[in-house]
Parts: structure tokens; C-alpha cells; sequence
């Protein structure tokens, strides 16, 4: 099967990461939209550009399947996303939201983008949550500088809450940062995990994993070498 998975930069091969542990005998097409980064401060309607060109993007690659590795696109635009496209697409939050709600009676918290919150997808859906917007924690995570009093400072807001929603794709790859300040007991839930869970995938054609950025430097390199430990294929997309 063919594997179409888009995010903003590098946040959504923490979900193809995840979905190559149970199902690593798929071709995947990553599309990684660096040059716009960040989408979290982005108005609807230049992330419904955005994304549909990536949509047209998958079509041309006649993939099989698209995910919305972004919390930011999943929360503003799949619904939208799914009338300009006749291939079948997953959103990252629906799949987050169905395993919360088997926990009603605890305390949650959930850390996003701006455009994330604002769109009240979880507030909506869940009791008992508190939704905090992280305004600069994608770009540190792509940059690469990461800023520990800033992750404490978030951390602070979610003391008394039992479990913690990552609810950015890029935001697994300060796990070790936010459990330092964090109680042990806190569960982090990671998007890409639930969608793991949730989506049926084959696992008996043939493995391939392409990657493909609309911006690409040393940093960037660095970074996919330290989520994706296996064989793949990079390329640079002139848009």
C-alpha cells in the first residue's frame, strides 16, 4: 500500500515512525512543508492552500492513503480536506480524542499550537481538560535550541492534571524535557501512538520510505537521522 503522510517539518515522522513499527511493509511518501513552517500562528484559509496542494501533491503519486500528521490541519481543515479528495484520509486527532474519552473521570491536559486550541477540537469533545497553546515550541524543536525554562514553565500548568495530550506531532520529541518536570505518575499521550492503535494498515507489500521537504538543510538532516533509524530516500520539492 501507498502511504501518504504530511505535517508541517519534522513532527509527523514521529507518527511514521510509529506506524513503521507495526506496519513497516508500506510505501511511504512523506511531505514535510519546512519552507512554511510554522502552521500553528497560520489563518483557515492559508492552511487550507497549504495543505491542498499537498493533497494534489499525493494525488499525483496515486497514494492509497493520506494521514494529517498535524494537530494544526487535523483540527482546521480535514473536514474540508476530505471533499477535495476522493483518497480515504485519517486525521491525527479523532483517533486521540476516541482514547481519551475511555479515561472521562481524570484530569487532562492538553499543549498544542495556537490554531489548535483556538479551534476548541478537544475542548469540545472532552470533560475535565485544560488546553494550553505553546506559541514557540514547534520552532525550537526544528531549530534544534531548546529552551528548558520555557518547557518548565509549561510544565508548571499541568501539575495537577493526570494525564498530558501532546497534541502537536512535533512535541514526542521533547518527551524526556517535559517528563523531567512532570509527577511519574502523569501519562503523556502521543498522537501517533493513537492513530497506531486506531488505523488497519497491510503489512506484506513492498518497504519503502520516501521523504520529501519543500526546504532542506544541515539541521533538518540531523533531525531525521535522530527519529527515522532506517533506509529512506530524501528529496527536495520546488514549489
Amino acid at each position: 500500500m501507498k502511504v501518504g503522510i504530511f505535517d508541517s517539518g519534522i513532527g509527523g515522522l514521529n507518527v511514521l515512525n510509529e506506524l513503521l513499527k507495526e506496519y513497516p511493509n508500506n510505501q511511504y511518501y512523506y511531505y514535510g512543508d519546512t519552507k512554511n513552517i510554522p502552521y500553528g500562528d497560520k489563518d483557515k484559509k492559508t492552511l487550507l492552500s497549504l495543505s491542498k496542494k499537498i493533497i494534489a501533491f499525493f494525488e499525483a503519486k496515486k497514494v492509497d492513503l493520506i494521514i494529517i500528521a498535524c494537530g494544526t490541519i487535523s483540527s482546521n481543515c480535514y473536514l474540508d480536506l476530505k471533499k477535495v479528495t476522493t483518497i480515504p484520509i485519517y486525521d491525527i486527532i479523532t483517533p486521540t480524542i476516541e482514547y481519551l474519552k475511555e479515561k472521562s473521570d481524570l484530569k487532562k491536559g492538553v499543549l498544542a499550537t495556537k490554531r489548535t486550541i483556538s479551534s476548541h477540537v478537544f475542548q469540545n469533545n472532552l470533560e475535565n481538560i485544560l488546553a494550553i497553546a505553546a506559541k514557540e515550541l514547534v520552532l525550537m524543536i526544528e531549530e534544534n535550541k531548546i529552551d528548558i525554562k520555557v518547557i518548565k514553565n509549561y510544565m508548571q500548568e499541568f501539575q495537577d492534571r493526570d494525564i498530558l495530550v501532546l497534541g502537536c506531532t512535533h512535541y514526542p520529541l521533547l518527551m524526556k524535557e517535559f517528563k523531567n518536570f512532570l509527577k511519574k505518575e502523569v501519562e503523556i499521550v502521543d498522537m501517533g501512538k493513537c492513530l497506531t492503535r486506531k488505523i488497519k494498515l497491510p503489512n506484506t507489500g513492498k518497504s519503502e520510505i520516501k521523504l520529501y521537504f519543500t526546504k532542506i538543510d544541515k539541521t533538518l538532516i540531523k533531525n531525521i537521522s535522530r527519529i527515522l533509524n532506517c533506509k529512506y530516500e530524501i528529496n527536495l520539492i520546488e514549489n
